[in-house]
């Protein structure tokens, strides 16, 4: 209970922390299960904290699949959430590159590479990349 106090977790999150402090399989599964009933441990949940706070932080949709899937949510549930900002990614990617570099669109070919792997590693796909140099005829 202290742990779900502090934030959201995964079923799964929530069943490797049990395990690591040495319970029982069937125990930790009950628990879960017992927790799920109560609604005190919800994925779905989960999915939407995680999911907001990593665009809060400027993070990707390709980098926030990677987490979720990692702690063990499936595909239809990622989607549904990641469809709720569907119109705000494009932006978002803007909005990184120029807190990180300032607004003036890099002339070089270099810099631009720079910045794009940057964006890149943050988790934007390709569209929501170019989009965020829409500024330059390049």
């Amino acid at each position: 209970m202290d742990m779900l106090a502090r934030r959201e977790h995964s079923e799964r999150e929530v069943f490797r922390k049990l395990a690591s402090r040495g319970y029982e399989e069937s125990v930790i599964g009950e628990t879960i299960a017992d927790l799920v009933a109560d609604g005190l441990l919800s994925n779905a949940r989960f999915v939407e904290s995680f999911v907001h706070s990593r665009f809060q932080r400027g993070q990707g949709p390709l980098k926030i699949r990677a987490g979720l899937r990692e702690r063990g949510i499936d595909d239809a549930a990622i989607d549904d959430c990641l469809d709720v900002y569907a119109d705000q990614w494009r932006e978002l990617a803007g909005q990184v590159r120029e807190k990180k570099f300032g607004q003036s669109v890099p002339g070089d070919f270099r810099e631009r590479s720079r910045q794009m792997r940057f964006l890149q590693q943050r988790g934007f796909d390709s569209k929501q990349i170019q989009s965020a140099f829409r500024d330059d005829d390049w």
